[in-house]
């Protein structure tokens, strides 16, 4: 394989949706993608339309076995060249309320959400120095601002912001840049994920949770279906993560929403008021807009 005029990157969580695109999109580009997958099945077909500059690698990032591996693989393939980039991209989805969500499967999520991040991270550190690169977090408007029955999925992307921000200032003598990317809703399959977990959650549902909550299920379903109809291309955060990589000095977080105005201000407005009067006003919008319960 050819040294890359561009340098090396490992996208996690390549087999399909978002790190598919970016993968595929980052190799036309250039770039020499080491890209995470899970099965052999997923590495075929992205071998297939890829170039021969694009290296799927079985990462399961809940395993450590095979993050030993990976890293094996990436030290040996770029040799002293280093690691130009890290996009920490994998991800689990869990929803449901809180009350409801299996406890096992909440454990799941922040095994591949938080802990994963951390060990793929650990990992990697030595070929990101070699190289000053940059660590990219593919985060969520989720990560700012919580909402109903996206808890869990909320819970680890705040989790995630924080990670990102220590490691911003620890990596800071490195050379290492670390950033986010905050996206919202935008048209992959992560949709149908969503909705399955849901159905699975409701499904296992006590007759008294599903009086308490069931009556939600319609706006449930209408937001997770509009959110894959209307949601923006997934075109759009590959875009960002292109900006992010190619950017001299990339900004801190980078905002992909349909108006990034109006997520800064409701950013700012948290953080200018009390929690209490911001989720207030905040419910209270879902409650008239919506119909929530």
């Amino acid at each position: 394989m050819a040294q890359s005029k561009k340098g090396a990157v490992l996208i996690t969580g390549t087999s399909s949706g978002l790190g598919r695109a970016a993968a595929l999109t980052l190799d036309k580009q250039g770039y020499r993608v080491f890209a995470g997958v899970r099965t052999e099945k997923d590495a075929e077909s992205l071998k297939h339309d890829a170039s021969g500059n694009l290296t799927p690698i079985i990462l399961d990032i809940t395993k450590a076995e095979q993050i030993q591996s990976a890293l094996d693989f990436v030290s040996l393939a770029t040799d002293d060249e280093g690691l130009f980039a890290l996009v920490n991209n994998a991800v689990a989805v869990v929803h449901g309320p809180l009350e409801c969500v299996p406890i096992e499967d909440v454990r799941w999520l922040f095994e591949v959400n938080v802990t994963g991040y951390i060990a793929v991270t650990q990992a990697f550190l030595p070929l990101l120095r070699k190289a000053k690169g940059r660590i990219i977090n593919i985060s969520a408007v989720g990560g700012r601002v919580a909402t109903p029955y996206f808890g869990h999925l909320s819970a680890s992307k705040f989790a995630l912001e924080s990670l990102t921000d220590c490691w911003r200032m620890e990596l800071r003598s490195s050379q290492i840049e670390v950033l986010s990317i905050l996206a919202g809703s935008f048209n992959t399959e992560v949709h149908e994920k969503v909705e399955a977990s849901y159905q699975k959650t409701l499904a296992n549902m006590s007759p008294e949770a599903k009086a308490i909550y069931g009556k939600n299920q319609r706006i449930h379903k209408e937001l997770t279906v509009e959110g894959n109809r209307n949601g923006m291309p997934s075109e759009k955060v590959v875009e960002a993560i292109l900006e992010a990589l190619e950017a001299r000095k990339p900004k801190r977080q980078y905002f992909v929403t349909p108006s990034k105005w109006e997520t800064r201000l409701l950013f700012l407005y948290k953080r200018l008021f009390s929690h209490e009067h911001f989720y207030e006003k905040f419910y209270g919008l879902l409650q008239k807009n919506m119909g929530w319960d």
